[in-house]
């Protein structure tokens, strides 16, 4: 059931779901019996990053696979911080939610084998087995179409589109924070609406647009993160952001990914000159943990002033190609690149937040009553380096473990406590909006150029540096000025790339993602996670982030 807010100032709903990709959806369908729920959309519902993803779900499906393969391989991924308890729990789970979406109607691939629970599973980085079941090369959207549609049907889900949250509301209750709602931006009425709800959500997705180079659409700006640390919620692993080995090199292309998949089913990575490379940095080659080949790229790149490598499948029948890969094939066209013919140029990008808001294995927050699911949350699953396909099961298992928990906590009473409007009576119209688009550019370019694939401890000083000027810069603009969508986001991006820089700082070995030339090894003694509390200081770094109050 599609919304539209008119002239309201408070909405009323059992659950506020903020994010409409698989975790939001997921939740939200998953309630509906018994909740009355609005899902968030900061754009259109199909929006995100669910929809783009194209490898598909890890899970053990397979007759020749098992549970502790893939829990160690999960493990040996996560470089030594993977947290084992949540790992299992996930895996143990991974079945059973493929079964749900097969239930939902998600056309996964099939090729009616017994062994494989009759779908096609293809392999990825870091696994030891098949156990990636997909849809074609679209997994993304067949499951977000598929979410969204079941949504529509439902009376007691009501879904917002074009609504962009500013701030969790919260209120202290005997001595601890509870969250009552968010204030939401109406993108399209331009004004700010109160949310208020029993229970809320964060499905918001991850930070990689604080990136130049990204493969993730627009949408990825961090407002979840953002939010929590402004609410007081713990953020964890920063400085874990994964760089995806291979999206397109095109001018047009902007930020068009070719699966791990392609890897998967043989695809060879290669010099300008033909020569394939990845060998020469891990035994197991293309099919090494992202954050080896990416680092790999980067490396080969920077050695011979290259813009970009190639991955070549055009060894394998054509027919193959594109029974397997019809949409990354199609759209190569598209560029003026077939991939039966030729290999394909790409480059790393940033592509999945490995950090984000501490939540236990139910999904909680260290606030009552709000939960973060999804890329937005740190769960412990990835450690220091991201499994490929393991993120969308993630986001169903914890989706089932988020509303297992709500609904456990039905009967609770929650004080009734009354909620201010927006307060827009000091502020102004801006006509200065080339401030936030200049800020937006030089934020992504210095978080590119200084807190990247490889790093240092001069660059990310000089990032530092930079992000806190724009913050007391933005901080003081956002005080001023009348909200709009792209200040909401620049705000949200500045603060998570100062989360970034800060746990970047602080972790002196280089591990998983994080690598820094100047602790270049992986010390045994410090396999703990960087976590970071609002208003406390950091052993090495001080964080401290001003912004506006209006979230308390």
């Amino acid at each position: 059931m599609s919304q539209r807010s008119q002239k309201k100032t408070e909405f009323n709903h059992d659950v506020l779901i903020i994010g409409s990709g698989a975790a939001g959806l997921s939740l939200a369908l998953k309630l509906a019996s018994s909740y009355q729920v609005a899902v968030l959309s900061k754009k259109t519902i199909t929006e995100g990053s669910t929809f783009y993803a194209q490898g598909g779900i890890s899970a053990v499906l397979a007759d020749d696979d098992s549970i502790e393969s893939h829990v160690q391989d999960t493990l040996n991924a996560g470089a030594g911080l993977c947290d084992e308890k949540i790992v299992r729990h996930t895996v143990e789970n991974s079945e059973a939610a493929i079964e749900w979406l097969l239930e939902l109607g998600v056309p996964f691939t099939r090729n009616n084998d017994e062994a494989t629970a009759g779908l096609h599973l293809t392999r990825e980085g870091g696994h030891s087995h098949r156990r990636v079941a997909h849809a074609d090369d679209m997994t993304g959207r067949a499951i977000e179409t598929t979410l969204v549609g079941e949504a529509r049907k439902h009376d007691n889900i009501a879904l917002f589109e074009h609504h962009l949250a500013v701030d969790l509301i919260t209120v202290d209750e005997n001595g601890s924070k509870h969250c009552l709602g968010a204030y939401v931006l109406d993108c399209e009425a331009n004004h700010v609406d109160v949310f208020r709800a029993r229970t809320v959500i964060l499905a918001t997705g991850g930070a990689s647009k604080a990136y130049l180079y990204t493969s993730n659409p627009d949408s990825a700006t961090g407002d979840g993160i953002a939010m929590a640390w402004r609410a007081g919620c713990r953020i964890a692993n920063m400085e874990f952001m994964q760089f995806h080995p291979t999206c397109l090199y095109h001018p047009k292309a902007k930020s068009f990914l070719i699966s791990e998949a392609v890897r998967g089913e043989g695809g060879q990575l290669k010099l300008p000159d033909g020569e394939r490379f990845m060998q020469r940095f891990d035994e197991r080659g293309e099919l090494a943990p992202r954050d080896i080949v990416a680092r790999a790229i980067d490396h080969e790149m920077k050695r011979l002033g290259a813009d970009h490598i190639y991955l070549d499948i055009s060894h394998k029948p054509a027919d193959f190609i594109i029974k397997h890969f019809p949409n990354i094939y199609a759209q190569c066209l598209e560029y003026g690149f077939d991939m039966t013919t030729e290999a394909l140029p790409v480059v790393p990008a940033a592509h999945y937040t490995c950090g984000g808001v501490m939540t236990d294995i139910n999904a909680r927050t260290d606030i009552a009553g709000l939960y973060a699911v999804g890329e937005v949350s740190f769960t412990g699953l990835h450690g220091a380096n991201r499994m490929a396909s393991n993120s969308l099961l993630e986001c169903l298992v914890f989706a089932q473990a988020a509303a297992k928990d709500i609904m456990s906590r039905k009967n609770e009473t929650q004080k009734e406590v009354s909620i201010a409007p927006w307060d827009e009576s000091r502020v102004t119209d801006s006509d200065e909006h080339v401030v936030v688009t200049h800020n937006w550019d030089e934020v992504r370019r210095f978080m590119w150029d200084y807190v990247g694939i490889v790093r240092t401890t001069k660059r990310l000083e000089r990032a530092k540096h930079r992000v806190d000027l724009l913050n007391s810069e933005i901080d003081e603009y956002y005080s001023n000025f009348r909200i709009t969508s792209d200040l909401i986001e620049l705000r949200n991006l500045a603060l998570v790339a100062e989360l970034i820089i800060n746990s970047a700082l602080s972790r002196h070995e280089s591990r998983g993602l994080h690598f820094t030339r100047d602790y270049p090894e992986t010390r045994p003694e410090l396999a703990s996670n960087t976590i970071m509390t609002p208003g406390h200081s950091h052993p090495q770094t001080p964080l401290q982030v001003t912004a506006r109050e209006s979230a308390s």
